[in-house]
């Protein structure tokens, strides 16, 4: 999954990374209740994050579409 997020320097990327992960998994678990009991989690712990601010927007969009053609 890759994520574009534009975030005030005072974010940390740990918790945006944390409220994203806390949030989708609890709507997931709430529309697909059989997740409750096949999956202890529906995220692990590890993420990665890059800053990007010498590169353009649209060349990180560029980047993401190409990735879904891998």
């Amino acid at each position: 999954m890759h994520l574009f997020i534009k975030a005030k320097p005072i974010d940390a990327p740990h918790f945006i990374i944390g409220q994203l992960k806390g949030y989708t998994s609890r709507h997931l678990r709430q529309e697909f209740p059989q997740l409750k009991s096949r999956l202890p989690t529906l995220w692990t712990r590890s993420y990665y994050v890059e800053s990007v601010g010498h590169i353009s927007e649209k060349n990180i969009k560029k980047y993401i579409e190409n990735q879904k053609k891998v």
